[in-house]
């Protein structure tokens, strides 16, 4: 009576342990430059869910209490929730074989050289790959500003309520009372960005 379930069980983590491998092997190309350019170009979106785009803006009194972002970075370094005070923060979250993740990257970029002089700061959050691989992201791209190896989720788990499972990209921008501002579910517009940053700096 045991056996047919206890089977029916190791099928399914054999198939799962396929299909992560398979994406394990996926994820891995993108290790490469020139897979990274190869795809970027072809606008491949495997393994990504698009957000719709919107954009959403929490007025200051209708903000939730601050969030408890703490985890560590591929450089290391160990963030936490104190690391958010005082200053405005710029949250993406992203994985390297996300094609509009590759896109918006130089755009991230920019608006981090744009604001870091007015102490806004910047952290990726990579859900999914490898150092090597968020690295040879980082380097394709030019991005100077770091990101959480978050591929237990917990960063991902303290903004759950604000970032859908599977919207990648998604970008917050946290006021400097910890507190998330504004969320772009999707690809982002500098523009659009640049306003929401600016908003929050100026409060």
């Amino acid at each position: 009576m045991t056996n047919a379930p206890i089977s029916s069980r190791r099928s399914l983590l054999a198939a799962g342990g396929l299909a992560l491998t398979a994406l394990t092997l996926g994820l891995s190309g993108c290790a490469q430059e020139d897979a990274l350019a190869k795809q970027a170009k072809a606008g491949d979106n495997k393994n990504y869910v698009a957000g719709d785009g919107s954009v959403t803006e929490f007025a200051a009194a209708d903000r939730k209490s601050a969030v408890d972002i703490q985890g560590t970075l591929f450089n290391g370094t160990t963030v936490t929730p104190q690391d958010f005070q005082g200053k405005v923060t710029v949250l993406n979250f992203w994985f390297a074989a996300c094609a509009p993740c590759r896109v918006e990257a130089p755009v991230l970029e920019e608006l981090h050289q744009d604001f870091k002089s007015k102490g806004v700061q910047f952290f990726g959050v990579n859900l999914r790959d490898e150092k090597a691989t968020a690295e040879a992201f980082d380097k394709t791209f030019g991005l100077t500003y770091p990101s959480f190896n978050d591929k237990d989720g917990s960063v991902l788990l303290s903004v759950s309520s604000l970032v859908p499972p599977g919207a990648v990209p998604t970008t917050l921008v946290v006021d400097k009372q910890g507190r998330v501002a504004s969320r772009v579910l999707g690809e982002i517009q500098k523009g659009t960005l640049k306003a929401l940053i600016e908003s929050a700096v100026a409060e």
